[in-house]
């Protein structure tokens, strides 16, 4: 085995990227405090080729260097929107069709494992404050709530970490990973 050199990885170039067709997925950030997260988010988003982050109520928006040092420039290429009230972003995305997951620990939430997306659908991922997780009154507006098993003592995931693991599933549930 040989460590692959960046020049052989043929990565996009911003430019590229921004023409490349995207997996029909928003990631919706709200009220996240962390930058190291917003910028993480930005970076796998890039990674799994997503439409956009919506950025919301105190989430920090680039131009940020907290940001950037986790994004490593995906908040350049990842299509962003801020909206002071989350619900503003989930109305928004409503109106466009798409499906509104919280990924929240609620009643009736479906385990990871158990969801499957529809190549003809859109979806829009909610991911909350890192203590209070998701608002009430978003997850209220949700056509349903997704939850990631979990085994150990601790019931919750940093952000950055939950993001990629239902980017993850959502982008292999699509099939697109057969294309690569």
């Amino acid at each position: 085995m040989r460590k692959l050199l960046i020049t052989e990885l043929n990565r996009l170039t911003v430019e590229e990227f921004k023409k490349t067709e995207k997996h029909p997925v928003v990631i919706i950030l709200d009220n996240v405090r962390s930058l190291h997260n917003v910028g993480s988010v930005f970076r796998t988003g890039d990674a799994f080729c997503i439409e956009a982050v919506y950025l919301c109520g105190i989430t920090a928006t680039p131009p940020h260097n907290e940001i950037h040092k986790s994004a490593l420039g995906a908040e350049d290429s990842v299509a962003w929107k801020y909206f002071e009230n989350t619900l503003d972003a989930v109305n928004l995305l409503k109106e466009q069709g798409y499906t509104i997951i919280g990924i929240e620990q609620v009643e009736n939430s479906v385990l990871l494992t158990d969801f499957k997306c529809s190549k003809e659908q859109k979806y829009a991922l909610i991911f909350g404050n890192e203590v209070k997780g998701v608002q009430q009154q978003v997850i209220d507006n949700c056509n349903q709530c997704i939850e990631i098993p979990q085994f150990g003592t601790k019931h919750s995931l940093n952000i950055s970490v939950s993001v990629g693991i239902v980017l993850w599933e959502v982008v292999k549930s699509f099939g697109m990973l057969e294309s690569q």
